[in-house]
């Protein structure tokens, strides 16, 4: 499939109507773990191409640019309502994080499970292990409050428990900063890989940052603000990877090639009738955008598109299913921190490094941390936390159930 070679309508043909942009809701009961993933994958993909078109617009000073920019961002703003309501109205915000993060673990896992680029897969694999951790410490809050076994949930596609332990991953700013990847030698799947995980990772970043306010209790209130914490670090790691040498139009044409293939590899892979049909007919409005981002290119930039896209042809496309084996491999580098552009193992810091003081600033004591009260009040209450592992947890030191470790790639020595 090669979207530039395919036939499309001219934009302004392409809006929908206010009945269209409130789609039926899904079936929250029932609907398959992997079609939820993919709406809240699209959705962000979506607000990552409204966010980077405002942007652009903002720094632009040529109008006939601008309204080019503003006739795709409407429908964008349209696809962006219609995704995002194909949530329930009975899905609650801990139901809808759970989500997140078996999107977080499962996307990373398979982007990194097919990245060539050794550097760009060791930063999939870091924060695979932060997401990984998020994903159980929701699934403990979940059931403590509501009942609800966030294994069902995942559909035992995923197992729930530790990772690197939240309360270890806040780092100093500067250790968040990793090298870019140079669009003119990368392979094609690798700058896709970036685009897409720095949308996911930023949607998920803006939920947390705008639920942690609406949520219903005390606990889960500081849970989500100390996570979405993280997620800031997830972003500035994950979008430092994108080549910052891109002209404007240049990234233009890789958003919207970006989100050809998504559409594309989420029809290819959905299960559900209708939210296939969607993807199906999103994919052709974003047809309409990626020529005429091809067209801007052209017409400003004096480039053709295969000057950013040598090969139009979409690589593998993506899809999402478990990564139980994969994960439990990669959690053998749960010791691993950053240190400026280079992830080492937390013992080969210096005493007086960076990561230290601000862990020591940040935390006065592990029983401040919000990630650490929710399995210390869950185990109080239940004599252990609350797991789903096919397995032992392959890291000796999490195995305990009846104690949260919080000094595993915390403090040296551990």
């Amino acid at each position: 499939m090669n979207p530039f070679e395919q036939n499309y309508k001219p934009i302004d043909e392409t809006f929908l109507d206010i009945k269209e942009i409130y789609p039926k809701s899904y079936d929250k009961d029932n609907t398959d773990p992997y079609t939820k993933t993919r709406i809240i994958l699209m959705t962000g993909t979506e607000f990552e191409a409204v966010w980077f078109s405002h942007q652009f617009h903002r720094h632009c000073n040529n109008n006939d640019i601008r309204r080019e920019l503003a006739l795709s961002r409407r429908v964008e703003q349209m696809q962006q309502k219609r995704i995002s309501n194909l949530k329930p109205i009975n899905e609650t915000i801990l139901e809808t994080t759970i989500a997140y993060e078996q999107l977080a673990v499962d996307l990373t896992s398979f982007l990194a499970k097919n990245e060539k680029d050794l550097y760009v897969k060791q930063a999939l694999d870091f924060a695979l292990l932060e997401d990984f951790d998020h994903l159980y410490r929701y699934s403990d809050l979940l059931e403590m409050e509501h009942h609800i076994y966030a294994e069902k949930l995942v559909g035992k596609y995923a197992e729930l428990m530790p990772g690197r332990p939240t309360i270890s991953e806040p780092r100093y700013p500067f250790d968040d900063v990793k090298r870019h990847i140079n669009n003119k030698t990368a392979d094609p799947l690798t700058k896709l890989h970036v685009n897409i995980i720095t949308a996911a990772e930023q949607q998920t970043m803006n939920y947390y940052m705008n639920q942690s306010c609406f949520y219903t209790t005390d606990i889960g209130r500081r849970l989500y603000q100390e996570i979405g914490m993280i997620e800031e670090q997830h972003v500035t790691q994950y979008g430092g990877l994108i080549d910052t040498n891109c002209t404007w139009l240049e990234n233009l044409l890789m958003h919207e090639y970006t989100e050809c293939y998504l559409y594309y590899s989420c029809y290819e892979t959905e299960c559900d009738p209708y939210i296939k049909s969607i993807w199906e007919q999103q994919f052709e409005q974003e047809l309409a955008h990626l020529h005429k981002a091809a067209e801007l290119l052209k017409k400003y930039d004096g480039k053709e598109w295969q000057q950013v896209i040598p090969d139009g042809n979409f690589p593998k496309i993506l899809c999402l299913g478990p990564n139980i084996e994969y994960v439990r491999e990669v959690l053998k580098t749960v010791r691993l921190t950053g240190k400026l552009e280079e992830f080492v193992p937390l013992d080969s810091l210096p005493p007086n490094y960076e990561y230290f003081r601000y862990q020591d600033t940040y935390i006065k004591t592990p029983e401040d941390v919000p990630s650490h009260l929710v399995i210390a009040n869950y185990i109080d209450k239940n004599g252990q936390d609350y797991r789903f592992q096919v397995a032992p947890h392959p890291i000796e030191a999490l195995q305990n159930r009846t104690i949260d470790n919080t000094t595993i790639a915390r403090k040296q020595g551990e």
